[in-house]
């Protein structure tokens, strides 16, 4: 097996960051324990995202930070705030392009090292109550049929985490103690799909 230590951006906001939560139990740090314990070997996740951050302002981040050239892997997960703050979908599907062609440049040009992620549903945590729920899942749902449709446009992976999402609705155990953010346990399960998608293109690269 190759000596190389691999690299990985997590491009996003509070989800990214595991908001509420010590940085060692968001999804991105939890992806590479999970392949560090497979024996592939990879720095710390690099991390560029904030609590509040839309597409436009990630964006914006990017335009105007310094980066590595190239990264192995780079995951985007990004547009409750979008959501949440009523912005246009238009605005969205503009800006998600961007970072999205921003991603797989970053990645070296490998579209398939390049994982989306679904923008959860708020609207199933304690935070929503009192809220109109049905609006807030409908916006989300919008929202992500652009994500997933620019995203196989340009050949990323892509990854559905909503409807596990929704189950904060029933389990109180996938919910942070700010009642709005993921709890470790539901950063895990999201982990899981992404290190497992990352250890397929591994492996595929090591037999091709």
């Amino acid at each position: 097996m190759s000596n190389h230590i691999h690299s990985y951006l997590a491009l996003g906001d509070s989800y990214t960051i595991g908001e509420s939560l010590p940085i060692f139990e968001s999804f991105p740090y939890q992806v590479v324990q999970m392949l560090r314990k497979k024996n592939m070997l990879f720095h710390a996740a690099e991390i560029v995202a904030k609590t509040g951050w839309t597409t436009f302002e990630l964006a914006e981040h990017l335009i105007h930070t310094q980066l590595n050239q190239q990264y192995d892997f780079v995951t985007l997960l990004i547009g409750v705030n979008n959501q949440y703050r009523g912005l246009s979908a238009k605005d969205y599907e503009a800006d998600f392009e961007f970072l999205l062609k921003k991603a797989v440049h970053l990645a070296g040009d490998k579209a398939d090292h390049v994982i989306v992620l679904s923008i959860p549903d708020w609207g199933a945590t304690p935070f929503a109550e009192g809220r109109d729920k049905e609006k807030i899942a409908s916006e989300i749902d919008a929202f992500n049929s652009i994500n997933e449709r620019i995203s196989k446009l340009y050949s990323c992976q892509y990854i559905n985490i909503t409807p596990g999402t929704r189950e904060a609705a029933n389990d109180a155990s996938l919910v942070a103690a700010d009642k709005l953010h993921p709890s470790a346990k539901e950063y895990e399960r999201w982990a899981a799909q992404v290190a497992e998608v990352v250890e397929g293109r591994l492996v595929y690269k090591l037999i091709s």
